[in-house]
């Protein structure tokens, strides 16, 4: 264990170091070094009596503690704050981004953002009854709320400084009514807290237009790691966690006895100080569970689960239990110019690929100023809802599929039982399930409430098909259950060579050699980068039931330094040579044809090399499509 440690120490050492760098930092030499290594062995010494001590025991009940959480699958975050009055708009005129970010966006000095925004904030329309009925008719197990974001403001009647909701007309306490509401209708929950990030304190990080404060977006005293090049500030930091961040936070257990606490941001504090606020709670609770973002390590996340990418649309493959944070449209405050809003399809989708990957999905939504849900949201959480009526069964209490990926969509597991999330509907053929070894007693369509049988033929000891309907039962997603005596799987996916075509994705490769990096999952970033060897290659094993022919196509992102490297790409024996294309500046997403590949019945295993890397990376790769 202690050369675990020793690992981690290395790694925080050689992270800050590069990073610093990077930044520009003018301390060079011994000094910084160490620096660096103080900084690093305080860290260690907080990671230590954690692993040894408070943190192991704490763990003795993770299971118990979020069981719930992982039944839940599906919940409801809510940014809602006194910016949400403003919608993204100030002194009139527009304001790009995140729309609760005004604050830092616009350098609203501490005075003014209270006088203009705390102090008229009255949401009158504001009714916890009906958010919580309208969470729950969508389909949500679980709400967490902003109780105090990176203004510093919060949304409840604290004793601790005069930035809360008790400066505002709003003589009432939200989190109060909307904790009562998810008792009333059985939904968890919890709270945002913002532990590391506050504009209004003067000793927090994040304010450097108000204060002389680090972690801002000036990048004052070393930028991302302000606490070990300038350990002599850190004190100002440790003085508000004392005087703010951990009252509070325990402020909120005592008042409200959250099921769940949410932090993020943890980069702006040392990991020592992120670690000792999870000790604070955990004397307090050691019931509510902990998000991954509080305290994590490069080894070890303290939180009782693993936090991924905001707004994703795909997902890299993570171990254990995890969550994605999407939101409606691009800000997560609401914004009354952002239009962006994505179809229910979508997070429908979404929402079976994440439980297809053993996660959660806590889809957000951003309330108007007056207390009002955004319309706009309104609908695409009643679309949403309707769906989960008929097939939430599919999702609750849902584990990783042990089904290969399939090119009509994606499958579920709870017990016995497969379900088969159907994105692309056979028009005429049967559904083509590959991989499945076990027999069926009876499928049927989830959204029948019938359970009308359908026919399921097997074709050999792996496949089977099933023939369904003309017309699917959900334009989205359709549901079908398989119900089996037990489940046993083959690992090989199997290829449509009909009519769909098939993906395969980066996130879905085997990435062979050291370097490799993965995208956050957002839709311009799913992919795989930091190809800068020629010894990295990526491949996708997969089986073919008859001989097909295939086009073929890669997706890329290429910038200026994508400078017309060469690759390959092989499947049985078969090569085809490609040459990305550079493009003048910023970052572009390039679909390009391959060739076209024939390729006969059995196992295949299609791999892309790096023949000439000139660049800086041969390319950060998407995907690459097999069309029939």
């Amino acid at each position: 264990m202690r050369n675990i440690f020793l690992s981690v120490v290395i790694i925080i050492m050689s992270f800050r170091l590069q990073a610093q760098t990077q930044a520009g930092a003018a301390d060079k030499g011994d000094e910084q070094g160490l620096l660096l290594q103080k900084g690093a062995e305080r860290d260690q010494a907080a990671i230590d009596e954690a692993v040894n001590g408070w943190w192991k025991h704490s763990m003795e009940n993770h299971d118990a503690r979020i069981a719930w959480w992982r039944e839940a699958k599906f919940g409801c975050f809510i940014h809602w704050g006194v910016y949400s009055v403003a919608g993204g708009e100030w002194d009139g005129k527009k304001v790009d981004g995140y729309a609760e970010h005004l604050m830092r966006k616009e350098r609203i000095p501490r005075a003014v953002y209270r006088e203009k925004l705390l102090k008229t904030f009255n949401p009158e329309q504001f009714d916890a009854d009906a958010w919580v009925r309208m969470i729950k008719a969508a389909g949500m197990r679980y709400l967490i709320i902003t109780s105090k974001h990176h203004d510093g403001v919060a949304m409840y009647p604290s004793a601790i400084g005069d930035m809360n909701i008790s400066a505002s007309p709003f003589k009432r306490d939200p989190m109060q009514e909307l904790s009562a509401a998810c008792k009333k209708y059985g939904i968890r929950f919890g709270f945002y807290y913002s532990h590391a990030f506050d504009w209004e304190h003067p000793d927090a990080p994040g304010n450097d237009w108000d204060y002389d404060n680090p972690a801002g977006d000036k990048r004052l005293y070393g930028g991302l790691n302000w606490f070990d090049v300038h350990p002599e500030r850190l004190p100002k930091a440790v003085k508000y966690v004392n005087e703010k961040a951990i009252p509070q936070i325990v402020e909120l257990i005592h008042k409200y006895h959250p099921d769940i606490l949410w932090f993020d941001t943890p980069s702006k504090l040392p990991l020592s100080e992120n670690i000792r606020i999870l000790k604070a709670i955990r004397e307090v609770d050691n019931n509510v569970v902990v998000n991954g973002r509080l305290a994590r390590s490069t080894r070890i996340s303290f939180g009782d689960y693993i936090n991924t990418s905001d707004r994703p649309a795909e997902f890299y493959p993570v171990t254990g239990d995890w969550e994605a944070i999407p939101t409606t449209n691009e800000s997560y405050g609401y914004s009354k110019f952002d239009d962006s809003h994505k179809p229910a399809a979508f997070f429908i989708r979404l929402q079976a690929k994440a439980a297809a990957r053993g996660g959660n999905l806590l889809m957000n939504i951003g309330p108007m100023g007056n207390g009002l849900v955004d319309p706009r949201d309104t609908v695409i959480l009643h679309s949403i809802g309707t769906w989960m009526q008929k097939n939430g069964e599919s999702i609750y209490g849902t584990s990783a599929s042990p089904l290969p990926l399939q090119p009509w969509g994606e499958s579920t597991l709870k017990g016995n039982r497969l379900y088969l999330h159907v994105f692309d509907w056979p028009e005429k053929a049967p559904l083509y399930v590959g991989g499945l070894k076990s027999n069926v007693r009876k499928a049927w369509l989830l959204a029948d409430p019938q359970q009308k049988g359908l026919t399921v033929k097997r074709v050999n000891n792996e496949d089977i098909t099933i023939t369904l309907p003309a017309k699917a039962t959900d334009a989205a997603n359709s549901v079908i259950v398989l119900d089996m005596q037990e489940v046993k799987t083959d690992s090989i996916r199997v290829l449509d060579s009909r009519s769909i075509t098939n993906v395969l994705r980066a996130f879905d490769g085997t990435l062979h050699g050291s370097g490799f990096l993965y995208g956050d999952g957002k839709a311009p970033k799913y992919y795989v980068y930091n190809w800068t060897k020629p010894e990295q290659y990526v491949s996708w094993t997969f089986r073919l039931t008859a001989p097909a022919q295939f086009h073929a196509n890669i997706k890329y992102a290429a910038d200026s330094t994508t400078n017309e490297n060469k690759f390959i790409v092989a499947v049985n024996g078969k090569t085809l040579n490609g040459k990305t294309q550079a493009v003048p500046s910023n970052e572009k997403i390039i679909t390009q044809p391959l060739g076209d590949l024939s390729l006969p019945a059995g196992v295949h295993t299609l791999s892309i090399r790096p023949e000439a890397i000139t660049g800086k990376e041969l390319m950060k790769l998407f995907e690459i499509t097999l069309a029939p």
